[in-house]
């Protein structure tokens, strides 16, 4: 029954690439509870079924049962053969035809998945092709070398995984493609142009896929480099007539990383061999990721066919992570030094570090670093007095005055539309989202912030506030500028 439930609810092909190749599961009991232990292949699969699928099979179990099932989706210690068991004769086989020996797991016999839990992005056509685990060991990156000498790896951070990259709804879209690609590189989402402000975990999420794929294929070559490298290495070959030594770098890569493609702009021989680098790795099939500040289209002073390269892919942003991704990553990254952050201080640290995740790392470091000098617990009042100065200049700079001018600048417009009665669209929409900014980064109340705005009433400002704060989840544009006017402020 429960089989015929997941056809019934999953596209086939999610079902026969996700579900039925799972291998054969352990079943155990645990006091009321029932486990069922699933081993997978690799660390690509682990993320993805984990995040997309474990939830609905837990629930429709459960439902089936009549009782307490538990799923325990771990790696398997040993890589695994390249097509995974459908069943056997000792386990219950997720998606297997075969029936298990017990009479509960016989009732299962699959788990399942709910639509909802479909993907954002569609599945590569074989997740399950590499047994490797990407749990191994991982190769010194900077020395790894292979025949005549020449770089393997380089330029990849060991220490940035898609173990510690906190996921949440500002990089799930993003992260999904990056776990995609790292689970079948060359096939899908080629070129993969990732863009957001800084600090949000791009170069984060560029090195975990280098590290995955790494892990899964120990002899891939993978380079990771700031475009003001390639820049470099552009002039340096253009000054020695050494071109054939630019292609041999860039034109033989399985998986080319590459950070702030913005900085190309106005540079015509660094965005033709760039261009010329890209086509040539796609036409042998190796995989392409970048990064920048701002989606394709927005790029300024760069070529239209680089443009046209860059989205031809798959394009999608990171977002500054909401409240409750930011108290994740204080508590996250504060277990990884060994302490526990009490929730109630990363609420506190987290709603005055809204700006992105390199702030809001550093705020971590000096209130940890804090607590370890004097010797006392981490609390709410002694995060306020490490961050003192932090805390002391948002306050002094941020004012609603300011942000008006802000952002009337930012769309062009007069500071005294601000408080007038105009109401065109022009006007009004800058309008509402500066009201927003004032309730989001001032201590103002509805009623003060209406007054600063021509006296308007209160309930046009939480009409405002609401309106953007809304849309700014579904619009990526908005989100993008909302980004850069936080920044702007925020100096």
């Amino acid at each position: 029954m429960c089989l015929e439930r997941l056809r019934a609810e999953l596209p086939e092909q999610q079902f026969n690439t996700w579900i039925r190749p799972l291998p054969a599961a352990d079943v155990l009991r645990e006091g009321d509870t029932t486990v069922f232990n699933v081993r997978v292949p690799n660390r690509f699969i682990l993320d993805w079924i984990r995040t997309q699928y474990s939830g609905r099979l837990e629930a429709i179990a459960t439902e089936v049962a009549q009782s307490t099932i538990r799923l325990d989706i771990a790696l398997a210690q040993r890589p695994t053969m390249a097509r995974p068991s459908l069943g056997g004769s000792g386990g219950s086989g997720i998606g297997s035809p075969m029936l298990p020996p017990n009479a509960l797991a016989a009732r299962l016999q699959a788990g399942a998945s709910g639509a909802h839990a479909a993907p954002l992005v569609h599945s590569p056509a074989n997740p399950y092709q590499n047994g490797q685990e990407h749990d191994q060991a991982p190769m010194n990156l900077a020395g790894a070398r292979r025949g005549g000498g020449h770089p393997q790896v380089m330029g990849l951070n060991p220490a940035l995984t898609f173990d510690n990259l906190v996921p949440g709804r500002a990089n799930q879209m993003a992260r999904t493609a990056a776990l995609h690609v790292a689970g079948a590189p060359g096939q899908m989402y080629n070129p993969l142009f990732i863009y957001g402000g800084v600090g949000l975990g791009k170069t984060h999420l560029m090195n975990a896929v280098g590290n995955a794929l790494l892990a899964d294929k120990p002899d891939a070559r993978i380079l990771y480099l700031h475009a003001e490298q390639f820049i470099s290495d552009v002039v340096k070959n253009y000054q020695r007539k050494t071109f054939d030594e630019l292609k041999a770098k860039y034109h033989n890569l399985d998986l080319l990383l590459i950070d702030d493609v913005q900085f190309f702009a106005g540079k015509d021989r660094t965005q033709e061999e760039f261009f010329n680098a890209f086509e040539a790795l796609l036409a042998k099939k190796a995989h392409i990721i970048m990064t920048s500040d701002t989606y394709p289209k927005g790029l300024a002073n760069i070529d239209e066919r680089l443009k046209s390269r860059f989205d031809a892919g798959l394009t999608v942003a990171i977002e500054p992570p909401e409240l409750e991704m930011r108290v994740a990553i204080l508590i996250k990254k504060a277990l990884i030094e060994g302490i526990a952050m009490p929730e109630d201080v990363a609420f506190f640290v987290a709603k005055n570090v809204r700006a992105n995740v390199r702030e809001l790392e550093g705020a971590l470091r000096k209130v940890l670093a804090f607590a370890k000098f004097s010797h006392k617990e981490i609390t709410i009042n002694l995060a306020r007095e490490a961050l003192k100065d932090l805390l002391s200049i948002q306050n002094r700079q941020i004012s609603v005055e300011n942000i008006q001018k802000t952002v009337a600048d930012f769309y062009k417009i007069k500071v005294a539309d601000m408080y007038s009665k105009k109401r065109p669209a022009s006007i009004a929409r800058p309008r509402q989202i500066a009201m927003y900014l004032a309730k989001e980064l001032t201590q103002k109340s509805l009623p003060e912030i209406g007054e600063l705005f021509g006296g308007r009433d209160h309930t046009t400002v939480l009409h405002a506030v609401r309106k953007i704060s809304g849309e700014r989840g579904k619009d990526t544009e908005l989100n993008q500028q909302l980004h850069v006017l936080e920044q702007t402020l925020k100096g």
